[in-house]
């Protein structure tokens, strides 16, 4: 017989609980989503964009410091109606040292990082270009960044009123200023290479 909590879990929570470490397992808008685990250009690009960030920004090595990036966390920072955790994996997420001064030794984070990121193609645009920044607005996260592989380009969303903005959009090799790390230029062209 089910203990009491699995019996009013719902199937989405359950589904999650269940899913493989093979599958990226996420809920969104109470809907189970499964999917791979990032293909190689996929996982590269998240690796490049981590590296840029890293020294300047996470180490503060010729730059500001003051954040800590992430490459897939496991943020809660969502709750259904029954309270569980409706979990997501953004490609890259960032907190301020000021609101997250270490890095937690659970393995979901239930604070709203500063600043998002994911990497889509067409075949996890629904997802990751469609339906996760509208959830990453409502929980109040600042900045958002899109980005897609196959065109080569990165939008910039700024959080107004609990709905994303573009406020820029970069492409190819530029180097680029953008919020919210605008201290530092980046080349962009890095995300790309292989």
């Amino acid at each position: 017989m089910a203990r009491p909590a699995e019996r009013t879990m719902t199937a989405a929570y359950r589904g999650y609980l269940e899913a493989s470490e093979f599958q990226v397992a996420e809920i969104l808008d109470g809907e189970l989503v499964l999917s791979p685990r990032p293909a190689p250009k996929h996982a590269r690009a998240i690796l490049a964009l981590g590296a840029l960030l890293e020294d300047p920004f996470n180490r503060g090595v010729n730059g500001p410091g003051g954040w800590i990036i992430l490459p897939e966390p496991e943020l809660h920072i969502v709750r259904n109606k029954k309270g569980e955790p409706e979990p997501l994996a953004p490609d890259l997420a960032g907190w301020r040292r000021t609101r997250m001064a270490e890095v937690p030794e659970e393995p979901a984070i239930e604070l709203a990082p500063d600043w998002t990121c994911e990497i889509w193609s067409p075949g996890n645009k629904r997802e990751d270009r469609e339906r996760k920044p509208g959830i990453y607005a409502r929980a109040g996260i600042p900045r958002f960044w899109s980005i897609e592989l196959r065109a080569r380009t990165l939008e910039v969303f700024k959080n107004i009123k609990g709905d994303y903005v573009n406020i820029d959009r970069f492409a190819g090799n530029d180097v680029i200023k953008a919020e919210p790390f605008e201290m530092i230029a980046l080349n962009l062209g890095r995300l790309w290479a292989t």
